[in-house]
């Protein structure tokens, strides 16, 4: 496996065709702050966190992920990440240089197996940020994303290999087997997961409340709204976190949650977990069951950026 050189997961970035739909909704209920816009891109930051932005929309005539962008500590691990991925035979979008977004910083783009564009990046400047106070039901940061891939295995394996995440879970279901993975770059459960689609989409985007009260409030604020609810109030067994997924307006899944577990990376073992018991996909036993409704809403459309690098 590949050292790791990434620290943490910075933002990820959606097109839309409905812009302003989109921006009125991560900027209004969803509780995020607009730091910057220009020529139908925006950028969107989390009160409590000191990224320059946690989402980017632009303004697009298809619906696509456009990239999702990960820390580094240093330049020169940005230039090692970068020389062992070429080497790898991973295809380079851009070379290590200058990041023209909030904050700058130094970086480079590439191609995952699956076509998804990844950023890496270091030395972007920090955010003026700020306590998130009791009973402020906003977003504190960005928590982890989930993409779907349809092989779920060589998909992991890649992230492993060459972006030196580790295995911290799996889902199996006895009728799919291995249905998720849950990988990470630091003591967090997890920044990303891995869930087995029928196509490469994304899964949902997850965002970090400041607690229990906090997550529920939000949660309720959503519902009173109308916004669709695809699955919870609940909590996860593994990873340990609390769960509420919503639609944003163009059926990307969106998640309040909060209290992912933390793991002592020196003592822990990878378990399975049957995801066909309701302790291990609701510990509270409050959400809707998993049927297979709630998981054809989790595939997302097809992605129709594979392959095909973001304009900006």
């Amino acid at each position: 496996m590949t050292e790791r050189l990434l620290t943490h997961l910075r933002h990820v970035d959606l097109a839309v065709p409905d812009y302003d739909q989109q921006l009125d909704f991560y900027a209004g209920i969803w509780g995020l702050t607009k730091v910057a816009e220009d020529s139908g891109i925006s950028f969107l930051a989390a009160e409590g966190s000191p990224e320059q932005y946690i989402v980017r929309l632009r303004k697009a005539e298809d619906k696509r992920l456009d990239l999702i962008s990960y820390g580094a500590a240093s330049p020169a691990d940005v230039d090692t990440l970068a020389e062992q991925l070429l080497a790898g035979g991973v295809q380079l979008i851009s070379q290590p240089g200058k990041v023209d977004t909030p904050g700058g910083g130094y970086g480079f783009r590439f191609f995952d197996i699956d076509g998804r564009t990844i950023e890496v990046s270091a030395d972007v400047a920090a955010r003026q940020h700020r306590k998130i106070e009791e009973k402020e039901s906003i977003p504190v940061k960005l928590s982890h994303v989930v993409i779907n891939s349809p092989d779920l295995g060589a998909t992991k394996e890649w992230y492993e290999h060459h972006l030196g995440f580790r295995l911290s879970d799996t889902l199996w279901h006895p009728k799919m087997g291995e249905a998720m993975h849950f990988m990470r770059i630091s003591s967090q459960h997890h920044s990303m997961a891995i869930a087995q689609g029928p196509h490469t989409s994304l899964h949902h985007i997850s965002f970090e409340m400041r607690g229990i009260d906090e997550y529920m409030r939000g949660t309720g604020r959503l519902l009173r709204a109308g916004v669709h609810k695809v699955w919870g109030p609940g909590r996860h067994y593994a990873g340990d976190n609390t769960f509420s997924y919503f639609h944003d307006p163009h059926g990307n899944t969106v998640e309040y949650t909060t209290e992912l577990e933390q793991l002592d990376e020196d003592t822990w073992h990878p378990h399975v977990y049957d995801f066909s018991t309701d302790e291990v996909s609701d510990q509270w036993g409050t959400a809707n069951p998993v049927n297979e409704l709630v998981a054809k809403e989790s595939f997302n459309d097809p992605d129709r950026g594979c392959f095909i690098a973001p304009p900006v």
